[in-house]
This record gives structure tokens, C-alpha cells and sequence, in this order.
């Protein structure tokens, strides 16, 4: 079983937006409530993601032909906006080879710091690999919901 990582392009948008459903979904379920959870999955495709996808900033983990996890980062606002694994793919280390990949992508881009709103349960990912909380914060979603967040920071060390 071997992850590879690619960019991600323009033609990938539904299949990540499908997986990103799933996961949040399965792995969300355990911190926020039914209705959070099914008006927060109902949310169409952000307006920005093909922007993010144009300035290079998604990777894509495939196994095999499938695509197993995705991560975005917002060159522009130096922010990780999503890292999303397929749940039947956790626990292999994909996520962090994804958050690693960014990280790397910000670096080359001569980014020193990313930040980002983490969902409840995905706080100890993110801590576990350097960020840092700074405070809980109410993120305002797309779909008209408040989700309860930790907004999280990184400083990144030079390539």
C-alpha cells in the first residue's frame, strides 16, 4: 500500500469536496451535534477553492487510484484551509505526510507562519504537529453555522 502525493487540479474539486463530506461526516461526529453536522456537510463547494487550486496550493494523496486524503492551503492568507482523510484510510500517517506537504509548499513560497481554524476534534492532530492554540473561536461556516474552533498558529522554519 503506497501513498503518493500530487498537486491537486481543477478536476479533482468534486471528488475532494466528496471526500471532505465523508470525513467530516465520521470524524466530526464526535464534537459537534446532528444538525451542525448535516447543514455543515450540505454546504456547496466554497467559491475559493478554485482559486487555491490555481496559485498551487493543493496536494492530493492517492492510494493506489484512489484518492485517500487532500489538504489546501491559501497562499494569499498564508492559511490551511483544509486537511481531510478518508476515514477508512486513518490512522496510516496520511494527514500528517499531507500537513507536511503544505508545509513544505509554504516554505518554498517563502511563507514563515501558517495559521487556521481547527474543527474540535482535529485540535490534537494540529498540536501534535507543532501548532500552536491560541484561542476558541466561533467560526462563522459558509452554511450560515457557527462552529465551536481553535484557532491554531505555526512558525514555520526556513527551507
Amino acid at each position: 500500500m503506497t501513498i503518493t502525493l500530487r498537486p491537486a487540479l481543477p478536476f479533482d474539486v468534486a471528488a475532494l469536496w466528496a471526500l471532505r463530506t465523508v470525513a467530516v461526516r465520521v470524524s466530526c461526529a464526535t464534537h459537534y451535534a446532528p444538525e451542525q453536522i448535516a447543514a455543515w456537510t450540505a454546504s456547496p463547494v466554497p467559491d475559493g477553492y478554485a482559486a487555491m487550486l490555481a496559485a498551487g496550493g493543493g496536494i492530493v494523496a492517492m492510494q493506489d487510484a484512489a484518492i485517500a486524503g487532500y489538504a489546501m492551503l491559501d497562499v494569499n492568507t498564508h492559511e490551511v484551509d483544509a486537511v481531510f482523510v478518508d476515514p477508512a484510510r486513518a490512522g496510516l500517517g496520511i494527514g500528517k505526510r499531507l500537513l507536511a506537504a503544505l508545509e513544505q509548499l509554504a516554505r518554498g513560497r517563502g511563507i514563515a507562519r501558517l495559521h487556521l481554524s481547527a474543527s474540535l476534534n482535529a485540535v490534537p492532530f494540529y498540536a501534535a504537529a507543532g501548532f500552536t492554540a491560541l484561542r476558541e473561536e466561533a467560526y462563522a461556516h459558509p452554511s450560515g453555522i457557527s462552529l465551536a474552533s481553535v484557532a491554531m498558529e505555526k512558525a514555520l522554519t526556513p527551507a
